[in-house]
């Protein structure tokens, strides 16, 4: 009999963490200007990749519209032990629609990146098509958890030279 309500009150644990996991995942109607405005950056993981990240700057312009810039790499370690870096950027405007903002093109194959804002100060970012579609070097990807560092509007006349 015991084994039977422990059984049970794991299968109503279990229910309620999916329960509360939707709901934490479900969309907002919107986000602020002042939310989206900034830079965003992704840190790589390892001791050898310190300090190396991606990084995406954002703009909101108004009218469902954001200006988005991508400052990407992929780092990998030589034979010699070395790390190295491909590389990738990204420029353009995205299109927003409560808290999902969406980059589209075709110029090289195609790329959708779509920045969902999970959270104040968090966006996960996903990208559909492979780094070549987007302009990006080998194995360079948007897609990840960005932590916002700075509320500070980009300049991007700067951050593009």
């Amino acid at each position: 009999m015991n084994k039977r309500i422990v059984s049970v009150v794991l299968g109503l644990v279990c229910i309620a963490a999916f329960a509360f996991s939707t709901v934490a995942q479900t969309s907002r109607k919107s986000v602020s200007g002042a939310e989206v405005t900034g830079t965003f950056k992704m840190s790589f993981i390892g001791a050898k990749y310190k300090g190396l990240t991606n990084d995406l700057y954002i703009q909101a312009l108004g009218k469902g519209k954001l200006k988005i810039m991508f400052d990407l790499i992929y780092p990998y370690t030589m034979n010699n032990g070395e790390v190295s870096v491909n590389m990738g950027s990204l420029s353009g405007e995205a299109s927003i629609d409560g808290d999902t903002a969406i980059y589209e093109s075709d110029e090289f194959g195609p790329c959708k990146i779509t920045i969902k804002f999970v959270r104040s100060g968090q966006v996960k970012v996903t990208q559909d098509g492979q780094s070549f579609d987007c302009g990006f070097g080998h194995n360079v990807m948007a897609a990840g958890t960005y932590k916002k560092t700075s509320s500070a509007k980009p300049k991007f006349e700067s951050l593009e030279k």
